[in-house]
């Protein structure tokens, strides 16, 4: 593959100041692309992701967007859209997670739940459309494993993430030939020190180790700079975790 699949493209990741977002924006950066991204609470790590961005040798910006509000998430998108002159690839990668008992989760944690893992990357979607439609883009969801198998404790996430993957496959299908859609759907994510809480995922993995943030990255990288022809797949990013 070419050293920088991704010169003079520009991307778009959701919630990148930290943690998994911002390995998915410098991955897309190492591999040519300018790159916005949306923060929400974080403005320092923001900005400190921004200045790594920019030491890449890349145009990037960062916006700051509530996605569990319709209007800020579009104004975000259309932005980002503005500012770079054209938009690429999206990554919806913003998330929610919580850990609760089925019969206590109430009304409002369901609703958030959804409006931050579902709504957020349907709307964003919906901004980019006719950007990424004129430029034959790509659209790179970020699910999870909890989408495709039933974790007794975190019910409202699981079942936002699997519409999240159902959604993935319908824009995939609504959306050809000229955008391709597809999901990335990590298992346990370790970074940093591995708290001994989650040693027992390892041991439990074929691969025998939790993944990394870079794994997730690289696996956003392969749809965003790979075949467009590849569209509407759920990726497991888990070491086989989920066999």
């Amino acid at each position: 593959m070419h050293s920088a699949p991704l010169q003079a493209k520009v991307a778009v990741v959701t919630g990148a100041a930290r943690r998994i977002g911002k390995n998915i924006a410098l991955a897309l950066a190492q591999a040519g692309a300018a790159v916005a991204i949306t923060w929400r609470d974080s403005e320092a790590d923001a900005n400190q992701t921004i200045a790594d961005l920019r030491n890449l040798g890349v145009d990037a910006e960062a916006f700051r967007a509530e996605l569990r509000d319709p209007d800020q998430i579009r104004r975000a998108v259309t932005a980002a859209a503005a500012r770079f002159g054209r938009l690429d690839i999206l990554v919806n990668n913003a998330g929610r997670y919580e850990t609760a008992a089925l019969e206590t989760i109430s009304v409002e944690q369901w609703d958030a739940m959804f409006e931050t893992n579902t709504r957020a990357p349907f709307l964003a979607a919906q901004a980019a459309y006719p950007h990424l439609k004129a430029s034959h883009g790509r659209i790179v969801n970020i699910g999870s494993l909890g989408g495709l198998h039933p974790w007794p404790t975190h019910a409202h996430y699981c079942t936002s993430k699997a519409a999240l993957h159902m959604l993935t496959r319908t824009m995939s299908r609504a959306w050809a030939p000229e955008i391709s859609v597809n999901c990335v759907a990590p298992g346990m994510i370790v970074q940093g020190e591995v708290d001994p809480e989650f040693e027992h995922f390892a041991r439990r993995t074929p691969m025998k180790q939790n993944g990394t943030a870079d794994d997730v990255a690289q696996a956003v990288l392969f749809f965003a700079a790979g075949p467009h022809f590849i569209t509407g797949q759920i990726l497991s990013v888990d070491g086989g975790l989920g066999l």
